[in-house]
């Protein structure tokens, strides 16, 4: 049986920190949940109050953070365009004061650290599907740029904490993932497609719809990230972690229309700036090294996370009826 340690996750009230904070109190460790609630939610670990082993601390971590831990799960940042870009100074800050406060953290009380970095820091990608060591092809300076680059810096930061420091590091890079607890105005394209086929309303789809994306579902994701940590010491990653099986935007917007049995019609617009036209994972490393692949297919995460969608919308309707 493993002993029990005392871990800290910032951003642990969102959407993927919440199902960690699940897991590894499961597991029987205690947990600190570090969260500002930009954009997590307390309703998303309100269950979990009752659990002596799990504490809840409203805190930004662009601050520094006092705690004694064991380990560090780093997850605080928005991770939707629409969320990122509302304040993307912020965002930034986030990505690189919060990971140096929280190295600053793991480094005097001697934790493992764990950074949960984005496939975005491959940004429109020449190669496919990315491997960790292709370096990128990111602009600098557009809309996005607050998000990828912070995350690419955040990066830096933990492999110069490791050379320098050598502090027990891992990075991982996160693909799409979805499921349950996804906030319906994170702009992303599951829940945008989901909540628009729930109201049959047009699906927006953004350009012609042939580019690109790999979907994770969220326990996959979470079992990927406990592995990571749970490796030695030599294995620092960075490790993509994502499901390689790719969609088109216009087949994703097919099989909702088809599990929703929406009346909604497909509409076309324009592109945003700098989105990625490809993006699917290499998860060679993460098989070998973490024994890890993804077991949920599209369509059944899809159903699991439609049947959260329509008890969510159907709970703010009745709640809009009774504040009228």
């Amino acid at each position: 049986m493993q002993q029990a340690k005392r871990i800290l996750i910032t951003g642990g009230a969102g959407f993927l920190g919440s199902f960690l904070c699940e897991r590894l109190l499961q597991e029987k460790h205690e947990v600190i949940c570090v969260d500002n609630f930009f954009t997590g939610r307390k309703s998303n670990v309100s269950h979990l109050l009752d659990n002596r082993s799990f504490e809840i601390v409203r805190h930004d971590i662009t601050f520094p953070l006092y705690v004694e831990v064991d380990e560090i799960y780093n997850l605080a940042c928005p991770a939707s365009p629409v969320h990122y870009q509302y304040d993307p100074v912020q965002t930034t800050k986030t990505s690189v004061h919060g990971a140096i406060n929280m190295l600053g953290l793991a480094k005097r009380v001697g934790a493992k650290i764990l950074q949960a970095s984005t496939s975005e820091v491959y940004g429109d990608p020449e190669i496919h599907p990315q491997q960790e060591d292709y370096w990128g092809r990111v602009n600098p300076i557009g809309p996005r740029s607050c998000y990828d680059e912070g995350k690419r810096c955040a990066e830096t930061l933990f492999f110069d904490y490791w050379r320098q420091h050598r502090l027990r590091i891992k990075v991982a890079r996160i693909f799409n993932t979805y499921g349950p607890r996804m906030r319906p105005d994170d702009g992303r394209v599951i829940s945008n497609f989901i909540v628009q086929a729930l109201q049959n309303e047009p699906i927006t789809v953004y350009g012609n719809g042939q580019q690109t994306r790999s979907f994770c579902y969220v326990d996959d994701l979470i079992d990927g990230l406990v592995r990571l940590m749970g490796t030695k010491e030599e294995v620092t990653g960075p490790i993509n972690l994502g499901n390689p099986a790719e969609f088109t935007m216009l087949e994703l917007a097919e099989l909702v229309i088809e599990l929703t049995g929406s009346r909604s019609k497909i509409i076309y617009l324009p592109l945003p700036a700098d989105d990625p036209r490809q993006r699917q994972p290499d998860i060679g490393l993460a098989m070998r090294d973490l024994g890890w692949k993804p077991k949920v297919q599209l369509r059944d995460g899809l159903a699991r996370t439609i049947a959260y969608f329509e008890d969510l919308l159907s709970l703010d309707g009745s709640q809009a009826v009774a504040a009228e």
